[in-house]
């Protein structure tokens, strides 16, 4: 009797996996969003990636981290003169070991059944590049994050908003490699190739990725308080700037007014585009990736100007920014389903 030989790629539960991986992703991007809402981020003052697990765990440990936030600009010019106690900082350091905390718990949830897999021989051909590759983007994401913190820690009252701009565009491009990649190992699960980037898929992706970008810039820089209006801005569309002589460069990304401006409009853009990507995949039989599409566009749309007319209340603000993460899953899904390799039909 001949036995048939097992099949060691386990392209089904390397899915899941990274799937699980995913949702942390989003999870952290929430916090993230809560950590700079809160203006938690300054508030842990040194990078102890293992040490710094724990947090303070007496009451002398608890002054000493005060005493270092007390050196940063934040407190001198901000928390300080406001009268901030202990029990205040306290309530601001824990987001943010929170959110280092989680980080970590990502990179152990990633790296250990990563290293279990690649003993195993359990990863498919061609598969080990990319999986290294997003093992890396989370190294990545945990220096760019420090690199981050130290903009607010010496050189001004909050992080840098280029720099909290670079950190949240590593981490969604992290979510968007670890979907795309699961959606190709459950193809693969069912005897499929995998998915290429078509023309549509790349321009709806691209026009998503600046409006996220300006997304994180406006967070940075607080822009979110310069209207509470809606649709228009000090009773106009265009607002004007809020400095003068600067370069475009500058006024793009670092202009409070022109910011919020531009944030607001490309995103009528991008929910054309992205119209026209879920009818596509409507057609082709991608049904659920199209109402996912609509769905997470139109949540967002009304989340976003719920925020700006609410004055930047926290929990609608951080709901923006999840369902902004959600959008960004919900087009790589659609992406990937555009590329899929099918007979007569073109995307």
């Amino acid at each position: 009797m001949v036995f048939p030989q097992p099949i060691k790629d386990a392209p089904l539960p390397i899915a899941r996996w990274l799937w699980t991986v995913a949702a942390m992703v989003v999870g952290i991007v929430v916090i993230g969003g809560i950590t700079r809402l809160t203006e938690s981020g300054v508030s842990i003052t040194e990078w102890k990636p293992v040490t710094g697990a724990l947090p303070p765990l007496s009451e002398a440990d608890w002054q000493m981290e005060f005493a270092k936030y007390q050196a940063t600009p934040q407190y001198q010019l901000i928390n300080g003169p406001a009268g901030m106690t202990l029990a205040t900082y306290k309530a601001i350091f824990f987001w943010e070991w929170f959110h280092r905390l989680l980080a970590r718990s990502i990179g152990m949830v990633f790296a250990l059944p990563l290293l279990w897999f690649w003993i195993k021989d359990r990863i498919p051909q061609g598969y080990k590049p990319r999986l290294l590759a997003l093992l890396a983007l989370g190294a990545l994401q945990g220096a760019v994050g420090w690199w981050m913190v130290k903009s607010g820690i010496a050189q001004d009252v909050k992080v840098s908003h280029v720099r909290l701009a670079v950190h949240l565009s590593v981490a969604l491009f992290t979510l968007a490699g670890l979907v795309w990649t699961a959606l190709d190992l459950q193809a693969l699960a069912r005897g499929q190739a995998r998915s290429r980037l078509t023309g549509m898929a790349m321009l709806a992706l691209a026009m998503l990725a600046v409006q996220l970008v300006w997304g994180a810039l406006l967070a940075g820089l607080r822009a979110g308080h310069v209207s509470n209006t809606w649709p228009l801005m000090f009773g106009h569309i265009w607002p004007g700037a809020t400095y003068t002589d600067q370069t475009l460069l500058a006024a793009i990304t670092s202009d409070p007014a022109i910011v919020h401006f531009l944030h607001r409009w490309w995103a009528w853009a991008v929910v054309a585009v992205l119209v026209v990507m879920a009818r596509r995949l409507k057609r082709i039989g991608a049904r659920p990736a199209s109402i996912a599409i609509h769905s997470a566009f139109g949540t967002q749309v009304l989340l976003g100007i719920a925020t700006v007319m609410s004055g930047v209340v926290i929990w609608i603000a951080v709901l923006h920014q999840l369902t902004g993460a959600l959008l960004l899953v919900a087009t790589v899904w659609g992406a990937h389903g555009l590329g899929a390799p099918r007979r007569g039909v073109r995307t």
